[in-house]
């Protein structure tokens, strides 16, 4: 098997699993062939081991970044009790349009579902809905072809259906390339029915939404374990070249 087709294994021992999930691969089986999901491609990389694989945590299609494999149901138990419990501590990498106005913040709004859109999967913030923080510190602010971006740390203090991407566009700093989140909603109804075209791609910037799941840590094996993933290539030569402009006096408004 050639596993480098697979993914990037970051941890392995004889309990758990920790690999990178590339943007662009889903989590659950698809119609598509046996690389055409993350579950496929462990069970293609475990083997014999595989039916004692459970996906532990989950990524969006686009989101790249950790996701991690219990290989036996113990070790899935004592993992699902941590994130239950919220001791798992998570943080993401994100691309944004603008420059927020504080360096470090948090973003508290309830979450529900969107009554006016048209993509029934939807979720924005609503006074009935459920409640969701996040935690969020600016990385880095910097211009590109004229226009303000910033790289944003983002750790979610709960764990709600797109409430980083939802929660960042509610403060007017959407994240790049969100097809169903950022500019229009269009973008993502094209996308699924085949017609998203050239221009639409180039008014996106980035092929995928540019958030990453850089870090988890968690308890294993009677020590705390933290475990890294780095930017995808296309989310580093995005702000990798232009400098931080943090330091102007300027730059806030």
């Amino acid at each position: 098997m050639e596993h480098d087709r697979l993914f990037e294994v970051i941890f392995e021992d004889e309990s758990l699993l920790v690999v990178h999930k590339p943007a662009d691969l889903v989590c659950h089986p698809t119609k598509g062939d046996i690389y055409s999901s993350l579950i496929s491609r462990v069970r293609l990389y475990l083997s014999s081991e595989a039916t004692g694989a459970h996906m532990i945590n989950r990524l969006d299609r686009e989101t790249s970044g950790l996701v991690l494999i219990a290989k036996d149901k113990e070790t899935a138990r004592l993992l699902a009790r941590q994130w239950e419990s919220r001791s798992v501590v998570k943080t993401y990498r994100a691309l944004v349009l603008g420059w927020p106005e504080r360096d470090t913040f948090e973003i508290h709004a309830s979450l529900g579902k969107d009554l006016g859109s048209a993509v029934y999967i939807k979720e924005a913030v609503c006074e009935d809905g459920t409640p969701a923080s996040t935690h969020v510190l600016v990385l880095k602010r910097f211009e590109r072809e004229g226009k303000p971006y910033s790289l944003l740390e983002v750790c979610p203090l709960t764990g709600r259906k797109h409430q980083i991407r939802i929660h960042l566009q509610s403060i007017g700093h959407s994240i790049v390339g969100d097809k169903l989140y950022g500019l229009d909603e269009r973008y993502y109804l094209s996308l699924v029915d085949g017609t998203l075209t050239d221009e639409d791609r180039d008014n996106l910037l980035l092929p995928y939404q540019a958030l990453h799941a850089q870090s988890v840590s968690i308890d294993l094996h009677g020590e705390r374990r933290t475990f890294t993933a780095r930017e995808e290539a296309c989310f580093e030569a995005f702000h990798a070249a232009y400098p931080d402009l943090s330091h102007l006096e300027d730059v806030l408004i």
